[in-house]
């Protein structure tokens, strides 16, 4: 009897594996797949499977029934397809290290399952279920190393010992992370004392590796504990140096919170967005390089404008894309806007402002800006989510009289070109940047009163030049 979470998956796969089967070769499901069936956890992307052909077995095997097939991984033995809405990667067994100074895997393949479960990287994943022979009646789990023991006990362990495993592919090692987090796997003593001594390998690691690794570290429901661990094992030391800089001294006179511990904390309460969750894993690295100690404590004056400096700089150094990289510093530099706000204070101009200046991240912003408050002290705390309260109702007020986001001068360069009279040139930039400044003063200014405004600006800038 295959059990219900099964059938799904089984009745995708059973028509590859009856090809399979046609040519003698054997197939699995493998990895990930196998390890969220056997949790019963929804199943999602790819397919993954495993199998003793050769790619060019494989290629054969699965010709005229896919509907797309691409063989740019066959060097490493797999063999990527496409039938219907569904992909498949396959993989012929096989077994992969990096030698001390090469980022490439050297790679050899093998004949049986179990040596390909050997080389993976945790016991969890180190499973396969049969899905040729007499799968259909009786699919067996192949579970070598003990992945559903420690599923259930909650142990995250490496088929072979963790030296052997990290020096095949360092990454795993940041890896580790994500499934301590994401799994609510307890790291065995041997496999953090292993990454305490193979840290420096992750130097060999691409950048576009290690940041993809921290992307999924970082979107997972729950992930302090990845980022704990990131930094108790001296990874962050290696991949992300700014992180443990904010564990800063405490100074027992004039104390202040732990800004790392206070930075996990905001990154755990932030929905699990990547632009927003490494924004607020970024918001404060400006700090410990703004500390200062003056009468009144410690103070981190203007830690945004330097954050997102520094931010820009690491996230170009992980190889993010150009957008995000700009949607996360400005995030970060804009942290603090917020904390002039008060309803006696800030006019409609300035609330037009914050999100003119937010732009399309105003929604993560007022996010971040309550996550930020991770204060013990309840009456602030109700203080701030008031305050908050209070701003989003008055842009929700200005957003029904105005077009906020859309927040732009009354009048267009072709327009201002035309009345003015004037080439294109930097005087139209500036036409456009004063009339976007009263725009933001006083709302929308309207066609004519724009016009009666621009020939006023010409006329004194014409008179002063």
């Amino acid at each position: 009897m295959i059990p219900e979470r099964l059938a799904p998956v089984l009745e995708e796969v059973r028509p590859l594996a009856a090809r399979f089967d046609a040519a003698g070769h054997r197939l699995y499901l493998v990895g990930g797949i196998v390890r969220d069936l056997v949790l019963g956890r929804p199943v999602d992307g790819d397919i993954d499977l495993t199998t003793d052909a050769t790619p060019e077995e494989t290629t054969a095997a699965v010709k005229g029934w896919a509907d797309a097939v691409w063989d740019q991984g066959a060097r490493f033995g797999t063999i990527g397809l496409k039938k219907g809405d569904t992909t498949f990667e396959i993989t012929t067994h096989r077994a992969e290290a990096y030698q001390p100074d090469s980022r490439k895997p050297e790679v050899s393949f093998a004949t049986d399952v179990e040596a390909d479960l050997s080389r993976r990287d945790f016991t969890v994943n180190a499973m396969a279920l049969r899905v040729t022979g007499d799968a259909e009646q009786s699919p067996e789990l192949i579970d070598p190393f003990g992945g559903v023991a420690d599923l259930a006990a909650g142990v995250l362990r490496t088929p072979l010992s963790p030296e052997e495993s990290f020096t095949d592919d360092p990454l795993r090692m940041m890896r580790a992370a994500r499934f301590v987090a994401g799994y609510d796997l307890a790291p065995e003593p041997e496999l953090v004392a292993a990454v305490r001594r193979f840290v420096g390998r992750l130097e060999i690691v691409s950048a576009e590796r290690i940041r993809d690794e921290l992307c999924k570290l970082m979107v997972v429901e729950k992930p302090a504990a990845g980022l704990w661990f990131l930094v108790d094992t001296g990874i962050a030391h290696v991949v992300l140096p700014e992180l443990p800089a904010m564990r800063l001294e405490q100074d027992p006179i004039h104390r202040h919170k732990d800004v790392l511990a206070h930075t996990i904390a905001v990154v755990s309460k932030t929905s699990p967005r990547l632009v927003l969750r490494m924004a607020a894993l970024l918001h404060d690295i400006g700090k410990p390089k703004t500390r200062s100690i003056g009468p009144k404590g410690v103070s981190f004056h203007h830690h945004e404008v330097v954050g997102a400096r520094m931010a820009r700089e690491r996230l170009r150094a992980l190889r993010f894309p150009n957008d995000q990289i700009e949607a996360i510093s400005q995030l970060v530099y804009l942290h603090l806007r917020f904390h002039g706000y008060r309803d006696e204070v800030w006019s409609d101009s300035a609330v037009r402002r914050y999100v003119r200046d937010a732009g399309d991240l105003l929604e993560d912003l007022n996010e971040l800006t309550r996550c930020d408050c991770t204060t013990r002290n309840e009456r602030r705390a109700r203080m701030l989510a008031a305050r908050m309260d209070a701003l989003e109702a008055r842009i929700a007020e200005l957003r029904a009289q105005e077009e906020l986001e859309a927040i732009r001068p009354d009048l267009d360069g072709q327009q201002v070109m035309a009345h003015l009279g004037i080439p294109p040139g930097p005087a139209v930039g500036e036409a456009l940047s004063m009339l976007l400044e009263a725009r933001l003063e006083e709302g929308p200014l309207g066609e004519e009163e724009a016009r009666r405004r621009l020939d006023a600006w010409w006329a004194t800038r014409s008179t002063a030049t």
